[in-house]
């Protein structure tokens, strides 16, 4: 298995700019000793204030270095994936010594148990008679709770939203509060972004009726949940609030492998956590896919996902209509650079049908990946606003910032670009051009 990231792809992985200054700076072959490779890792010692053992499972990406650092990757783990991709001749082909397989034998029997859907030798399937009454003291939660929202909505409407621009944030808050304390955190986070509309735009109350209509079209769907197809429950249920683990996930979801393009990333932080988000896309399957990883304070996520990179892998996803979240089963073929035209579509009107085809199954869907081929950037000077225009004059707007940097890149001319959707403006990820994929965030 061979490894083709670039530096400024290394770098992205740092959990922050000390990391990746001194993962730079040990980025020297006189740091290190006993450098090798096989088909499965890459490995060496570092030299610092002792000898730290330093070894990259190829397949993920994921590092393993004994020093004390709390951060990952470290910086040794840095340090040695830069020098793989500046001094490659220095990784001699070898077999590995007992520490490297060791680890990969701990991780390949981690991922088993992981992927196993069988119960353990004596443990039952079946849900236990606790299991059975917390679930349903949460359902009867769940339906009061929603219950009270729907009563908050019509007294919305009924009052009119004119007088929503003077609440203040404790008035969304309390609501959100309320469906907290029923159990149902996807309808609390819903609330709040609510709050985020008013005054946020000249259209503003248009944008948060239709919120507020999504909003009550969700809670209507699942007071109907059970005259709906399983596919549809399964996503209702997920927006209302109920997750599922992963092995529920590895056992009902559907297993899809191809050769997945990593096109991008959005990190999002609120109170403590972190969110990331990356957009895959399967160039055999033509379906796009979403990984979320989360992180808890000054904690970093655990799996690494390179933008700019192809790679075969089997991804699992999540039980829904037209499902796009997805995680990752195994990650088998090499990581190499995208280097070839994006299987994207070349007309707008057709980006929007795929989307709107989406929404007839799953109308609560808040994003979908955008891929366009040989398409421009423009900006418009009387409106004073970004726009991609395809090769027929049609256009979408761009998030409302500059993309002066997009226009650089691609100096004018047809490039293929990819971006998320929001059912209003295209946040740029990334673009192909002279073959080269240049990420945008």
């Amino acid at each position: 298995m061979n490894i083709q990231l670039t530096s400024e792809q290394v770098l992205a992985m740092a959990p922050d700019s000390s990391s990746a200054s001194a993962g730079k700076k040990l980025s020297q072959h006189k740091h290190w000793q006993g450098l090798g490779q096989s088909p499965e890792a890459l490995w060496g010692e570092c030299q610092g204030s002792a000898l730290y053992r330093v070894s990259v499972d190829l397949s993920s990406l994921v590092a393993q270095c004994s020093c004390p650092s709390r951060k990952f990757p470290c910086k040794h783990s840095l340090a040695l994936l830069l020098l793989a991709n500046t001094s490659p001749t220095l990784f001699g082909e070898a077999s590995a010594p007992e520490w490297v397989t060791e680890w990969l034998a701990r991780r390949a029997a981690s991922n088993k148990r992981k992927e196993g859907k069988e119960p353990k030798e004596g443990q039952s399937s079946a849900p236990s008679t606790s299991q059975i009454k917390t679930a349903e003291k949460r359902l009867t939660q769940v339906n009061a709770g929603i219950e009270k929202l729907n009563l908050w909505l019509d007294d919305l409407v009924r009052n009119g939203l004119g007088s929503l621009e003077t609440r203040p944030a404790t008035f969304w808050e309390h609501q959100a509060a309320q469906m907290i304390d029923a159990q149902a955190p996807g309808l609390a986070t819903r609330v709040r972004a609510l709050s985020t509309l008013p005054n946020a735009s000249p259209d503003w109350p248009h944008r948060l009726l239709t919120q507020i209509g999504r909003l009550a079209l969700l809670t209507e769907a699942y007071q109907h949940l059970g005259e709906l197809e399983a596919p549809l429950q399964d996503d209702i249920r997920m927006l209302i609030g109920w997750n599922l683990k992963e092995d529920e996930v590895l056992a009902r979801g559907e297993h899809v492998t191809d050769e997945w393009l990593v096109l991008g990333q959005i990190v999002e932080e609120s109170d403590r956590k972190r969110t990331q988000k990356t957009w895959l896309y399967g160039t055999t399957s033509q379906r796009s896919a979403v990984i979320f990883q989360f992180a808890i304070g000054g904690s970093t996520f655990t799996e690494f996902y390179p933008t700019g990179i192809r790679q075969q892998a089997e991804l699992v996803y999540w039980p829904g209509a037209a499902s796009q979240r997805a995680l990752f089963v195994h990650r088998t073929g090499d990581v190499t650079p995208i280097q070839q035209a994006l299987p994207g579509q070349a007309c707008i009107e057709d980006f929007l049908t795929t989307v709107a085809n989406s929404l007839a199954q799953n109308p609560w869907r808040d994003a979908a990946l955008c891929l366009l081929t040989s398409v421009v950037p423009v900006y418009d000077t009387v409106q004073q606003r970004w726009f991609i225009r395809d090769q027929q004059a049609r256009a979408l707007p761009l998030l409302q910032q500059d993309h002066w940097y997009l226009l650089a890149i691609s100096g004018g001319l047809p490039i293929d670009f990819v971006g998320e959707w929001n059912g209003e403006a295209l946040r740029p990820l990334g673009l192909f051009a002279d073959r080269i994929y240049h990420t945008l965030l």
